[in-house]
């Protein structure tokens, strides 16, 4: 698939605006793999990428990713900001610290996504800044003098994202997480029909900041063991925090990884809000589709699965060619909850 943001983002180099001399260290934020990477090719490339589906396909092009990079003093920093934009101008203020003074911030984003307020909030933290448009997209970029910076400003940038108690202190969450400040009526309704009779070994897919799993540890008392499936690593790490005072009471791991490639096993039961859309792009159903699918491998025989989803996605079909017995418990609100059984013998 083409990626019209990180096309954009090299133009500086295809065309020659930014010459960097072979050899430069570039901290590429929020990094996603394409062909286009091979502009980088006489550099030293150091990839930060939290979100496993993209870690996943970096590593595939033999490149080193690490969720959060400690080095610093880049001689260029480049930026594919989330929406999100308190996540997006941290990221931002970021990549000021991480580059060396009279190095260069290099950022990309889609028109409809907020590109004119990129170029804006770099601007207001180092000044002057130039840009070209592509693809329905916008690089903007400018060189850091560490003397002209808007250090307050960074400062209060940096911390934009940074975890912070949510929902009355119930949990620690963070923006930039899929409903961040509280809990999204899907996962609620998910969550009141689940009964108190769940046993055994069970896992969450795509646990968030852990507000089903809790719910599950907390309303079923024979579950013995809970592992929290994630593809972001900054969600994972908050739902271990958030899990902590069952931890020693029973077994839980955190387990960082692209649930669309499958999960371990076997379980007694699972439950998932899955995803259904990538950064605000049409509804995405092969996700989900591939959340049952994993689901369904991972699961002992007449192990059970609890899946809620918008009313309107096609689930139907994928859950009835790889279960046994699917029901619908709960409709409401848009939403729809459904219990699904893996044939006994299989």
């Amino acid at each position: 698939m083409s990626d019209p943001a990180l096309q954009t983002l090299l133009l500086p180099f295809e065309d020659g605006s930014v010459d960097l001399a072979p050899e430069s260290r570039i901290l590429f934020l929020r990094a996603r793999a394409g062909r286009e990477l091979a502009t980088l090719r006489d550099h030293k490339l150091a990839c930060e990428q939290s979100f496993a589906p993209d870690r996943d396909a970096l590593e595939a092009m033999g490149l080193k990713v690490d969720a959060e990079v400690e080095a610093s003093g880049f001689d260029a920093v480049l930026v594919l900001p989330t929406r999100q934009r308190q996540e997006a101008r941290a990221q931002l203020a970021r990549a000021v610290q991480k580059v060396r003074d009279g190095g260069l911030v290099i950022a990309s984003a889609p028109n409809t996504e907020g590109a004119k307020t990129l170029e804006a909030d770099l601007e207001a933290l180092i000044g002057s800044t130039e840009h070209l448009s592509k693809h329905k997209c916008r690089v903007v970029w400018g060189t850091v003098d560490t003397a002209a910076v808007n250090q307050s400003l960074v400062l209060e940038w940096a911390a934009l994202d940074a975890p912070r108690d949510v929902l009355d202190g119930a949990f620690k969450s963070r923006p930039g997480l899929f409903a961040w400040d509280r809990i999204d009526p899907a996962s609620r309704l998910l969550a009141d029909h689940l009964p108190d009779t769940l046993a055994g070994r069970g896992a969450d897919l795509g646990a968030g900041f852990g507000f089903l799993a809790r719910t599950v540890l907390e309303r079923a008392p024979k579950v013995t063991s809970m592992d929290l499936y994630e593809a972001e690593k900054r969600a994972l790490d908050l739902a271990e925090e958030n899990l902590a005072a069952f931890r020693g009471k029973r077994v839980m791991n955190g387990i960082w990884s692209d649930v669309t490639k499958g999960i371990e096993g076997p379980y007694d039961f699972l439950v998932s809000n899955p995803p259904f859309h990538q950064s605000g792009k049409a509804d995405r159903t092969d996700v989900g589709q591939n959340f049952i699918r994993a689901a369904a491998r991972g699961l002992r025989s007449g192990g059970q699965f609890f899946l809620v989803a918008n009313r309107h996605l096609p689930y139907e079909h994928t859950l009835n060619e790889v279960f046994a017995d699917v029901k619908m418990i709960a409709d409401e609100g848009g939403y729809k909850v459904i219990r699904a059984v893996k044939a006994k013998g299989k």
